[in-house]
C-alpha cells in the first residue's frame, strides 16, 4: 500500500472571473519527488501556494497525513511548521548574517535553545557548502549561495514535505547547477518534494512523476520517460516542442 503523504482532490481556486486551478487531483508519496512543468500562468504556482495555505482554496481538499488541512479554522502555522518553501526570491534579512537567517525561525518559531538552533544551523550551512560564508551577510552573497541559504532555513524546520517554486529563475545561468546539486542531495535523502520549474532536463532526471498544467488542470502525468519521450496529450506535445526548440530540452 502506498504512503500518501499528499492528497489533492478537485481543488479549485479563483482569482476574481480567473480560474487558476480548475479541479486539481494529485497524490504525493512519501518520498516522491513530482514535478510540475507548464507555461507561465498555468497554476504551478498557485498550486504549491494552496498546498502550503499560503493561499485559500475555494474548493475541494487538501490532505495531509489524513487531515483536510484546508478546513476553515485549521491552524495554518501549525502546518507550515511541517511543509517547508521555497520561492524564487530567497527573502532573506538583510540585517542578519547567514547563521542568523537559517536558526532564526527553530528558535522564534518552534523554541529551540539557542546553541543547538545555532549547531543546527552550522550543520546544515556546511552541507550545502555554505561554511566559508557563515558570518556573511546576504548582499555579501552571490544569488546561488542565497538561494542555498534560502534551503537550508526551510531545512532548518525539519519539514516533512518540501515545495519549490521556480527556485533557480532568479539566478545567473552558471549559478543554477549549484543550487539543483542541493535539490538533487535531498532527492538521495528521501525527502518528499513538489517541484515546480522551467529546467526540464532537471525536471526529466530527477522526477518520479511528471505534472503537465495547462489552464489549470493537469493534462498529463507519468513517469518522465513517458511525458518527456512520449507524451500522449497534444497541448503537452505542443509546449515540449517549443521547449526543445529553445534549446532548453
Amino acid at each position: 500500500m502506498v504512503d500518501h503523504k499528499i492528497r489533492l482532490r478537485s481543488v479549485r481556486k479563483a482569482f476574481g472571473d480567473n480560474v487558476v486551478l480548475d479541479g486539481i487531483d494529485l497524490d504525493v508519496a512519501q518520498g516522491e519527488v513530482i514535478t510540475l512543468i507548464g507555461a507561465s500562468g498555468s497554476g504551478k504556482s498557485t498550486l504549491l501556494r494552496c498546498t502550503n495555505l499560503l493561499e485559500p482554496i475555494d474548493d475541494g481538499e487538501i490532505i495531509f497525513d489524513g487531515v483536510d488541512i484546508a478546513e476553515p479554522g485549521l491552524d495554518a502555522d501549525s502546518i507550515r511548521k511541517r511543509i517547508g518553501m521555497i520561492f524564487q526570491s530567497f527573502n532573506l534579512f538583510p540585517h542578519m548574517s547567514v547563521l542568523e537567517n537559517v536558526s532564526v525561525g527553530p528558535r522564534k518559531v518552534l523554541g529551540v535553545p539557542k546553541s543547538v538552533a545555532g549547531d543546527r544551523a552550522r550543520e546544515l550551512l556546511v552541507r550545502l557548502g555554505l561554511e566559508e560564508r557563515i558570518d556573511a551577510y546576504p548582499d555579501q552573497l552571490s544569488g546561488g549561495q542565497q538561494q542555498r541559504v534560502a534551503i537550508a532555513r526551510s531545512l532548518a524546520m525539519d519539514p516533512e514535505v518540501m515545495l519549490l517554486d521556480e527556485i533557480t529563475s532568479a539566478l545567473d545561468p552558471e549559478l543554477v547547477g549549484e543550487v539543483l546539486d542541493v535539490v538533487r542531495s535531498l532527492k538521495t535523502q528521501g525527502m518528499t518534494m513538489l517541484f515546480a520549474t522551467h529546467e526540464m532536463g532537471f525536471a526529466r532526471d530527477i522526477s518520479d512523476r511528471v505534472c503537465f498544467l495547462h489552464h489549470g488542470q493537469i493534462l498529463e502525468e507519468g513517469p518522465p520517460q513517458q511525458v518527456f519521450g512520449a507524451p500522449v496529450n497534444e497541448r503537452t506535445q505542443q509546449f515540449l516542442q517549443r521547449v526543445t526548440d529553445a534549446g532548453r530540452l
